[in-house]
C-alpha cells in the first residue's frame, strides 16, 4: 500500500487521486442564469444528495485559476439554478457544454438544447433531461485557501420534473433513466450490472 501525505501534493496530484478513486461520479447538469439574461448549462460531478427532509443537493464548482466559474457566479447572484440528470441518451450534448464559452455566450445554444421554462425558479431547464430539479441556494459556502479552490452550493429542491416513462408508485427506475457517471480523464460509466443486498436488520 502507499501511503501519500497530500499536503506534499500539488493541487493537481490530489484532484487526480480524488477523481481516480471516488467512482463512479453522478453527474449533474446545471442551469443558471446571469443578470443580462444569459443561460448558462455546465457539467458537473462534485454533486450528491445532502438531505430528504427537506430533499436538499450539493454542487462544488472548482476555481481553477482563482475565478469564479459562471455557475458559481450566478448562483451567488441569483439563488437559483436547475439540476438535470446526465443519461446515456443526452450525454454527448451536455459534453459539449463543457466548452470554455465567455460569459455571454450560452452553451445551451452551442449544444442545441430546448429550453423548457421552470414551475418555482426563475431559471429555466432543458427538455432533454428525463429528471431535473428546481433548486434555491440554502448554503454556499467558498472552500480553499490560495491558489484554486471551490465553492459548495446546498440547494433545496422546490420542483421535481420525471418523465413519466421512468416513473412508477413513486420511484424511478433505473434503467429507464440510464444514467451515465464520471470516472476519471475521458472516461464515463453506464449503470452496468444491478444487484441486491439485504440490509441487516
Amino acid at each position: 500500500m502507499i501511503s501519500i501525505d497530500p499536503k506534499r501534493n500539488s493541487e493537481r496530484d490530489n484532484y487526480k487521486l480524488l477523481i481516480g478513486a471516488i467512482i463512479p461520479r453522478p453527474i449533474a447538469f446545471v442551469t443558471t442564469e446571469s443578470e443580462d439574461g444569459i443561460v448558462n448549462g455546465a457539467p458537473f460531478s462534485y454533486f450528491n444528495i445532502v438531505s430528504s427532509n427537506p430533499p436538499m443537493v450539493s454542487l462544488a464548482v472548482q476555481r481553477p485559476d482563482e475565478q469564479l466559474k459562471d455557475t458559481a457566479r450566478n448562483i451567488y447572484r441569483s439563488s437559483q439554478f436547475v439540476v438535470h440528470i446526465v443519461d446515456e441518451e443526452n450525454v454527448a450534448k451536455i459534453n459539449e457544454t463543457a466548452a470554455s464559452l465567455p460569459a455571454t455566450e450560452s452553451e445551451i445554444e452551442l449544444a442545441n438544447l430546448t429550453l423548457v421554462q421552470s414551475e418555482n425558479v426563475s431559471v429555466p431547464g432543458v427538455k432533454e433531461a428525463k429528471v431535473r430539479m428546481e433548486c434555491k441556494l440554502v448554503k454556499a459556502i467558498p472552500l480553499g485557501g490560495e491558489g484554486s479552490g471551490s465553492d459548495l452550493f446546498i440547494g433545496e429542491v422546490v420542483r421535481f420534473h420525471v418523465d413519466e416513462a421512468i416513473y412508477q408508485d413513486g420511484r424511478i427506475d433505473p434503467r429507464g433513466l440510464n444514467a451515465v457517471s464520471r470516472l476519471a480523464g475521458s472516461d464515463y460509466a453506464t449503470i452496468g450490472d444491478i444487484f441486491s443486498i439485504e440490509r441487516p436488520k
